[in-house]
């Protein structure tokens, strides 16, 4: 098994490649095996990942060609620092649509998504969460991410899996009070609410998807202060993740670096009118792929 990681080493962003309990970092393991062609970056393995799997696996096989592996002070970064697009589907677990107090049935319900900004919204591990300018009310949501790794329209329930590169943690984290918009027509302004800077952290690893088995039988964990908020199994999806990219991929085409956020089941703050505060950390936690810590910090 491997995974990818993006590192930050003596100043400097690096990809490596993670073999169990160590790091290597991914164009220097290419040069030594003597594979010229793979990229030395997570945005190129995943822009063509189907070509690039083989030589992350021959790697992977010769840990003992590979040198040295990565040592001391290292700081984690996100494991895909500028992906394409970033979706979330909304309202997408049963018992989190039973705690915010509207139907649970699947038949009563429309699969809907919104965006975050990639390259503003997107931080890794750490301190890296800013509180929203004016925001009192934001929430925690642990959620299963998928990263696209072909190109992908007009998909069907028997091949949109195959589309999915590997899987991350994600924290979805929203201004529940700034997205509120009572006054006009639509009730629900989803920029203010959804869309801020440093909204969407992700990591701590890159887990291909040929690791993780049925994605939908995954335990996930979310923990403010060491306080379990969220606990619960990827199965508890109304609509599954083949039937998320089946929808997504009728509206608009999806591209390699796409990352997907699958929803969030019960335990966010808002039912209770519980919220984070400057000074807060939030652990998220999904089986197989590991953990990702963040504070929240005061805005910019």
């Amino acid at each position: 098994m491997y995974a990818l990681r993006n590192l930050k080493l003596d100043g400097r962003q690096t990809t490596v490649i993670e073999l169990g309990d160590q790091w290597y970092p991914l164009a220097e393991a290419a040069a030594a095996l003597g594979l010229t062609d793979l990229p030395g970056s997570v945005e190129g393995v995943i822009a063509d990942w189907g070509r690039y799997q083989p030589d992350l696996e021959q790697i992977a096989a010769q840990t003992h060609r590979l040198g040295a592996p990565v040592a001391g002070a290292i700081e984690t970064l996100a494991p895909l620092l500028y992906p394409g697009k970033v979706l979330c589907a909304g309202a997408n677990y049963y018992d989190h649509l039973v705690e915010m107090g509207v139907p649970s049935e699947k038949e009563r319900q429309r699969l809907f998504f919104f965006f975050k900004p990639p390259r503003q919204a997107v931080v890794g591990p750490g301190n890296t969460v800013r509180m929203p300018v004016g925001c009192r009310m934001l929430d925690w949501e642990v959620e299963l991410a998928l990263v696209i790794g072909r190109t992908a329209r007009a998909l069907t329930l028997e091949d949109a899996l195959a589309h999915v590169a590997a899987y991350t943690v994600a924290i979805d984290l929203s201004a529940r009070d700034l997205g509120r918009a009572p006054e006009t027509f639509y009730k629900v302004d989803w920029v203010a609410g959804k869309a801020h800077d440093t909204c969407c952290p992700l990591g701590p690893r890159l887990v291909p998807a040929k690791f993780i088995g049925d994605p939908h039988d995954l335990a996930l964990r979310l923990s403010v202060n060491g306080e379990i908020k969220q606990d619960a199994r990827t199965s508890g999806m109304v609509f599954d993740i083949r039937e998320q990219l089946v929808a997504l991929t009728r509206i608009m085409t999806l591209e390699p670096g796409d990352v997907v956020l699958t929803g969030t089941p019960a335990g966010v703050g808002l039912p209770k009118g519980t919220f984070l505060q400057v000074g807060d950390v939030v652990r998220a936690e999904i089986e197989k792929i590991g953990t990702l810590e963040v504070g929240i910090q005061a805005p910019a």
